[in-house]
């Protein structure tokens, strides 16, 4: 195995999973949302909003409020603070700056909170802003939004490694599977594979299974000292292991892997762990192709091997490869930067034993990861993170 180089998190610890219940529309602010996972914080740490000290917000629907202007809205003051602009690689990103700030002494308590509203027209109006690429590239030409771009990376990995949409369909249906023991879950119908394979098409090979759906919510955690987490008597989950990575393989024409690839070695040697030690894992499922093509960049099978991965694998909560326990973005919904945060927060819970019908059983270490930023051809940021339970 290889040794790292990258000095670990000691004595840092993740503390208080939060999801503030999705909706599919709401009449409230993003700042709401934001609002409402900060008091979940505190009510479950036990402490005052005067006890945190960092802060870090990650939000595509707060408007001009960055997190600066949110600590006077919630009367916080910190000394440590950051706004993380990176779709669903925030909640990694977030970890690792916070782990950092919290090492370094730069702050005693940070609140990493992302929350999202969707109003009727909210979702549209994130398009057409969504970046420059979008504005000039994709969005003129009646190609808003990701479908498009994730259909011709679905459609070239296809014809690349030989995948199928009745891959793809497994992954959306196991995950649906997961959804329905999960409360919080919005979609709560079951999905059979023929109803996955017989959905309309948005833009194909993409079809309406394989979209996430977009609504409001919020999602959090706090970071903190060991320390501090037994002062406040919190069950706490050590950070093994993190990566990050934006831009990557660039000269590829069409996107076959993430960022993960260039760095796997590392998270793995810093986390001091193999893919086969791994309880579950939670990936970020915008669409299934991208959950698939991480099972390659994430170590668990090599490149192009990602069909065969799924179709040997049961990937439901009692399989033989957890996979998206909490049902992922596909079946939850994808409460804008709120769904970077999903698969870190039940990665929170799994290892902390807190994660009630959706459990894994005995699950003492997981891997979450993120991925997003993406402009008309590719994703530009990925992440992941090796979290452990007490006694891991």
């Amino acid at each position: 195995m290889q040794s790292s180089i990258r000095t670990p998190y000691d004595r840092v610890v993740m503390a208080v999973p939060v999801t503030i219940p999705y909706v599919r529309y709401s009449i409230e602010s993003a700042q709401w949302w934001i609002g409402r996972a900060l008091k979940a914080l505190v009510d479950g740490a036990g402490i005052m909003p005067r006890d945190i000290d960092g802060f870090c917000v990650s939000s595509f629907t707060a408007g001009l409020d960055s997190g600066i202007g949110l600590t006077q809205h919630f009367g916080l003051c910190v000394r440590w603070i950051d706004t993380i602009p990176l779709g669903g690689a925030s909640a990694i990103a977030a970890l690792r700056r916070a782990a950092r700030a919290v090492q370094a002494g730069d702050a005693r308590i940070v609140a990493c909170v992302a929350g999202d509203t969707n109003h009727v027209d909210s979702f549209r109006a994130t398009l057409e802003s969504f970046s420059r690429f979008n504005q000039d590239a994709v969005y003129p030409y009646g190609a808003g939004g990701a479908n498009a771009s994730f259909a011709l990376i679905a459609r070239n990995y296809m014809r690349t490694f030989g995948a199928r949409r009745e891959d793809f369909g497994k992954i959306a249906v196991t995950q649906r599977s997961n959804a329905l023991r999960n409360p919080n879950a919005l979609m709560k119908s079951p999905l059979t594979i023929e109803q996955y394979m017989s959905a309309r098409p948005i833009a194909d090979p993409i079809h309406l299974f394989d979209c996430v759906m977009p609504c409001a919510g919020a999602e959090a955690f706090l970071v903190m000292s060991e320390d501090v987490a037994a002062s406040l008597n919190l069950p706490a989950a050590k950070i093994l292991a993190t990566i990050e990575r934006h831009n990557a393989f660039g000269d590829d024409p069409v996107q076959v892997r993430g960022g993960w690839a260039m760095d796997i070695d590392e998270l793995y040697a810093m986390a001091g762990v193999k893919p086969d030690d791994l309880d579950f894992v939670e990936t970020y499922d915008d669409y299934p192709v991208i959950s698939m093509m991480q099972f390659e960049d994430l170590g668990f099978c090599q490149k192009g091997e990602g069909p065969d991965f799924v179709r040997q694998h049961d990937l439901t909560i009692d399989g033989t490869f957890p996979h998206n326990t909490s049902g992922g973005q596909l079946s939850v919904g994808q409460a804008g930067a709120g769904g970077a945060y999903l698969g870190v927060v039940e990665a929170l819970r799994q290892v902390l034993g807190l994660a009630g019908p959706t459990q894994v059983r005995d699950a003492r270490i997981g891997l979450a990861s993120g991925f997003g930023m993406i402009n008309y051809d590719r994703g530009l940021a990925s992440g992941a993170a090796i979290l452990a339970g007490p006694g891991a």
